[in-house]
């Protein structure tokens, strides 16, 4: 396998990834304890009952291939979910991570004993196509705001178990990523400031907590934008400003704070709203609403 990859990974996301494979391989197998060593063609079987109808010592090629257009992610995952089902298979990519391929291009070319190639092949092909289909998306807004002064940023909207992983994904696209969680960066929403009494007084109270946390402060239309700004609010997010309103905010704005658009944005006015001067634009659904790759493993006869 590429280990080397993983290896070149952040610390938290070797960890990530590992832990989303040995998930994956739970659930998929019905077994626990096994996430330091490989399990054996005997242990396969016993959690893959269809792997019994092939022969257990028999070795195969294969390749996975691409189906359509896509930003390939998630090679590490692929390589640790093969590598923990069966160390000894040998996997060759003809692709970097990052790098964008065409439909039925192939991707790597797989050899090893057959049951562990069918056996950890769901597993790899599900993350492959789900990291890449949150890269692809979000290579297509990168691009579509090139020129400009924006950068695209994600959100906590993450499939359960795989923030890490969608947010590596995020950056492997283009992207940039927003706070991790809800211990990494403060984030006052509407309730928030209902609770405090007002923008001014929330905004001091977030102050006492950490002065080395991000203090993101969202407002719904100039005239709270007005007041974070009197009150020293250097990030403001501005919650579903139609176009002409964010040109109005970046003009008030005056360069004061570093202002990030959200709410609404698509693939077509994406551009738009870059152009009116925001810093930054949040979006969703580039974890939210990812449509998956489409790959297939092909045994080579």
């Amino acid at each position: 396998m590429n280990a080397h990859l993983l290896q070149h990974l952040s610390p938290s996301l070797q960890k990530a990834v590992l832990k989303n494979v040995q998930d994956a391989i739970d659930e998929d197998l019905g077994t626990e304890g096994f996430a330091n060593e490989s399990l054996s063609t005997e242990g396969i079987a016993s959690g893959d009952l269809t792997a019994q109808l092939v022969p257990q010592n028999q070795t195969i090629n294969a390749t996975i291939i691409s189906r359509e257009a896509a930003v390939i992610c998630g090679i590490p995952w692929v390589d640790t979910c093969f590598d923990k089902i069966d160390s000894g298979t040998l996997i060759t990519w003809n692709v970097k991570e990052g790098e964008s391929v065409k439909p039925n291009q192939v991707l790597c070319q797989i050899k090893g004993n057959a049951r562990s190639i069918l056996t950890a092949e769901r597993c790899a092909l599900n993350f492959l196509q789900s990291l890449s289909a949150t890269a692809t998306i979000t290579k297509h807004f990168v691009d579509a705001i090139k020129g400009t002064n924006a950068k695209i940023l994600d959100t906590r909207k993450t499939i359960p178990g795989m923030r890490l992983a969608q947010k590596y994904a995020v950056t492997i696209g283009g992207g940039c990523n927003q706070r991790l969680g809800l211990y990494d960066g403060i984030l006052i929403k509407e309730n928030h400031i209902a609770a405090a009494g007002s923008i001014a007084q929330v905004l001091k109270e977030a102050g006492k907590i950490n002065a080395n946390t991000s203090i993101q402060i969202e407002v719904e239309n100039l005239q709270e934008l007005s007041e974070a700004l009197e009150a020293g609010a250097k990030l403001i997010l501005l919650d579903n400003f139609d176009c002409k309103t964010l040109m109005e905010s970046v003009k008030l704005n005056a360069g004061r704070a570093i202002l990030e658009a959200s709410g609404g944005i698509s693939i077509e006015n994406v551009r738009e709203i870059a152009l009116t001067g925001v810093d930054r634009i949040s979006i969703g659904s580039l974890t939210k609403n990812i449509a998956a790759i489409d790959l297939s493993l092909r045994f080579n006869y």
